[in-house]
């Protein structure tokens, strides 16, 4: 980590901070806090807005977990986010793809025309690469994407590639979890 982390548990100095501690710890239960809170707990503000927009991309869209977890997974890898990868890839496992999917998924040079993979999955890691790689996404990956999935998933799954790009650039650059320095 490039900047010390807050001790575990922080102090708080408010009854706001306090509130703010006790929701990243709600969230996080029954696990401890991890390294990105104990990071993100250098301001209170932050963490707040962080920890409201992240658990709803995790805890309150209809996406199925592999939906979810294939596109998280992907921008990690193809950001070299090792310990968002790293706290991730499990829920792939569980959420049941295959070891040669998950070898697909990461490969940063993969090809996702594997029959290991379902259209869906094939449809959002190559909507996930060409959000995090190029902003910009040619019309034919997202009419893939949109032959898949209704209004609302596509909206949900543009906007947890979106917020993933956002966590594995703060991991990234801080060297959270010390993996990437």
């Amino acid at each position: 980590m490039r900047l010390p982390y807050v001790e575990n548990p922080p102090p708080t100095n408010t009854p706001d901070e306090a509130r703010i501690l006790a929701s990243v710890q709600a969230r996080r239960a029954p696990n401890p806090l991890l390294p990105l809170d104990l990071a993100l707990l250098h301001s209170y503000p932050v963490t707040e807005g962080w920890n409201s927009f992240i658990g709803a991309i995790r805890t309150r869209t209809g996406l199925s977990t592999v939906i979810r977890e294939l596109a998280i997974c992907r921008v990690a890898v193809v950001n070299g986010a090792l310990f968002e990868w790293e706290q991730h890839a499990p829920l792939l496992k569980e959420g049941g793809l295959s070891e040669e999917a998950l070898r697909i998924v990461g490969d940063a040079q993969a090809d996702f025309s594997s029959p290991s993979l379902t259209a869906e999955q094939r449809a959002v890691l190559a909507y996930t690469d060409a959000m995090t790689k190029t902003v910009t996404v040619p019309e034919e990956v997202f009419e893939q994407l949109r032959a898949c999935f209704d209004e609302k998933e596509v909206v949900e799954i543009t906007a947890t590639i979106a917020a993933y790009n956002c966590v594995s650039r703060f991991l990234v650059a801080l060297d959270v979890g010390e993996k990437n320095h």
